[in-house]
């Protein structure tokens, strides 16, 4: 099964719970099953299908409605009819251009990858060519949201002759993200939540530290890196006083049963709630270049490299530089890095952890689809945003003997959106105001203010994570970060 039919099938079981409680006093679960069943089946063979979970919603909910109605004036109960709706005709739907899977570090490649113009093009152009480019939006009917209204549109109008109201415009609002968020931005019902408050939002992926860097963000309306350090950064470089925090992510290790087995004889791991991870015994093992068949005992995974934690590359992604926070705060004393003193005691080992590695992708994307799809072979330990395991669970691509495991101490990535005009500050009081957008975003793994909805779907869904984080060290200042990345960079040669 495809990650858009496991996306629509959760969808869609989303919409079932939903209409089931809303109309619970008036039909029976397996009614109201059989509503939603009838309603997507007349969206069979359409090869679009990202908005079919909202536009079944829309069908059964008119028809359900319908119903309880006549339920009411009649004052006895009744049997569920159909509604006779005309056909739909779903418009095709124009697909934007893909994000390039590997954005580089340079701004260059950045502006190459763009749907938008080129980067002398003022503010005021600029907005003056999305005003445009959504009039053609709106009047070919590509968008998701025009679609939901014609299929209203062709529902309640009729009888009297009375036109229905325009769809009002949607206004067009580009952001570049940190990877690990694009299939939040990506899913469906996060687009029609969106639409449903006037916004359509375009997402560039990329390493964190590159939008706070390399990125042109002239050409955005928001910059969202998966951090707060690097969210300062930009604040400071922009002249930007407000920002948001929608969500957060600890910082995890993926790994497997068998690895988790062998560290916790190593005494690095341990496990009662969940997997734990003790980077001070760890960094022992690489101070000391232990390899894996140096482990005692090891069957599972005899190879002669050394014991380490696979990582991004540190001159570009926010996840190697939470590593880096991780490991700098053990190996100066359990104590936050701060001063030329202790920026050049931890460096040395710090270099050893990335250097060691050989090859790191950009983002954190390309390492865990890796740890998907390969196993442990080439990667047993990978840093992740637990994010990414919670939301890989979620849609049924995480495999038995897969392990979560949290580092002791661990870092709290703080995804923080920085407004670059009104129109991103609009989308980042939304992301963070909206019960829906919340809700959604807990669903794609992410914690939000609300530590209940989070809860909820990692209990629905039976992922093994650490509920009440205690273990957690605060981050060195940007400034700190940034020598400490330099000298691993000079490492390199």
């Amino acid at each position: 099964m495809s990650g858009d039919t496991v996306r629509e099938e959760q969808a869609i079981g989303r919409v079932t719970h939903r209409l089931t409680e809303v109309f619970a006093d008036s039909h029976s679960a397996e009614q109201v099953t059989s509503v939603i069943g009838a309603a997507r089946h007349r969206f069979e063979g359409h090869p679009v299908r990202d908005f079919v979970p909202v536009l079944v919603e829309r069908l059964a909910r008119l028809e359900l409605e319908t119903a309880a109605k006549e339920k009411a004036s009649a004052a006895a109960p009744v049997e569920v009819a159909p509604v006779e709706v005309p056909p739909v005709e779903v418009p095709p739907v124009v697909q934007p251009e893909p994000a390039p899977e590997n954005p580089s570090n340079t701004s260059d490649d950045i502006k190459h990858s763009e749907i938008s113009h080129s980067s002398d093009i003022s503010r005021k152009s600029r907005n003056q060519q999305r005003h445009t480019r959504n009039k053609v939006f709106l009047s070919a009917g590509v968008a998701g949201v025009v679609v939901v209204a014609a299929v209203v549109v062709v529902v309640t109008g009729g009888g009297d002759g009375a036109a229905a109201p325009a769809a009002p415009p949607l206004t067009l609002v580009r952001g570049v993200v940190g990877s690990e968020k694009r299939a939040f931005f990506d899913d469906p019902e996060v687009r029609a939540a969106l639409a449903r408050q006037g916004v359509r939002v375009e997402v560039q992926p990329a390493g964190s530290r590159q939008i706070a860097t390399s990125v042109d963000l002239d050409r955005y309306d928001f910059a969202f890196p998966s951090s707060a350090p690097a969210a300062d950064r930009i604040q400071r470089q922009r002249g930007v006083s407000v920002k948001y925090t929608p969500f957060s992510s600890p910082m995890a290790i993926a790994t497997f049963q068998p690895i988790a087995d062998l560290l916790t004889e190593a005494g690095v791991a341990g496990h009662d709630a969940v997997w734990t991870f003790d980077v001070a015994r760890y960094l022992d093992l690489v101070a000391k270049d232990t390899r894996w068949d140096q482990l005692k005992g090891n069957t599972a995974y005899p190879v002669k490299k050394n014991v380490l934690v696979s990582t991004t590359d540190p001159r570009s992604s926010n996840s190697a530089a939470m590593y880096l926070a991780v490991a700098g705060y053990v190996a100066n004393g359990d104590a936050v890095v701060q001063g030329a003193e202790a920026e050049k005691k931890v460096l040395p080992l710090l270099s050893r952890l990335f250097l060691s590695q050989g090859y790191t992708d950009n983002t954190t994307e390309g390492p865990f689809e890796e740890y998907l799809s390969l196993g442990m072979g080439p990667a047993p330990m990978v840093w992740i945003y637990e994010a990414q395991y919670v939301d890989a669970t979620v849609q049924g691509r995480t495999k038995p003997g897969m392990v979560l495991m949290y580092p002791s101490p661990t870092v709290l990535s703080k995804h923080t959106l920085v407004p670059l005009d009104s129109n991103g500050d609009r989308v980042g009081r939304l992301l963070t105001t909206d019960p829906e957008l919340q809700r959604l975003a807990a669903e794609h793994g992410f914690r939000p203010a609300d530590a209940a909805l989070f809860d909820k779907v990692a209990t629905e869904h039976r992922v093994p994570v650490e509920k009440n984080l205690i273990d957690v060290v605060d981050t060195p200042s940007y400034d700190t970060l940034e020598h400490l990345l330099y000298g691993v960079a000079l490492s390199y040669g």
